[in-house]
């Protein structure tokens, strides 16, 4: 028999899961993230290091994105709870953005999203840019949503 507890968490976790993929939607492409960050966040390239640039160039964009991106991620999710009766934690939200700010700072420092497609059989997929595709953003935005998902169950149940 299901109880009005897990109703309750069930309905709060659908709440925030729709609530971080439409932030993310919003944060990634409209208010999060400038025309600079988004050139610069992923800076070095391989060739780059190897030509003696730091590899630590390009932290600076990427940390200025996450941190705007996470501000409309954080406003939205406490609008949100502001006017519906969600069961949630300050310790659960915090967790949850922790985890989608770490998750979200690796993978668009672009290299790990590379490397994976690269060391899963779809190196091609990586250097695809033809017919209104790009692989790596579609990679890109796929990894961020699967950590949504467990940024979710954490702000949910913590």
């Amino acid at each position: 028999m299901t109880s009005i507890e897990q109703i309750a968490t069930l309905a709060t976790f659908g709440t925030v899961w729709a609530v971080l993929s439409v932030g993310h939607n919003l944060a990634d492409h409209v208010f999060g993230q400038s025309d600079h960050q988004a050139a610069n966040k992923g800076a070095p390239t391989a060739a780059d290091v190897a030509d003696g640039v730091s590899p630590r160039q390009g932290w600076g964009a990427c940390l200025g994105h996450v941190a705007q991106y996470h501000l409309v991620m954080a406003v939205m999710l406490s609008l949100v709870w502001a006017v519906l009766p969600l069961q949630l934690s300050w310790t659960g939200l915090a967790a949850g953005l922790v985890v989608s700010a770490m998750t979200h700072a690796f993978f668009d420092r672009r290299w790990p999203v590379r490397w994976l497609l690269q060391h899963t059989g779809s190196p091609d997929f990586a250097a695809l840019r033809a017919a209104g595709m790009n692989g790596m953003y579609l990679t890109d935005q796929a990894l961020h949503h699967t950590a949504l998902l467990a940024s979710a169950v954490l702000i949910t149940v913590v």
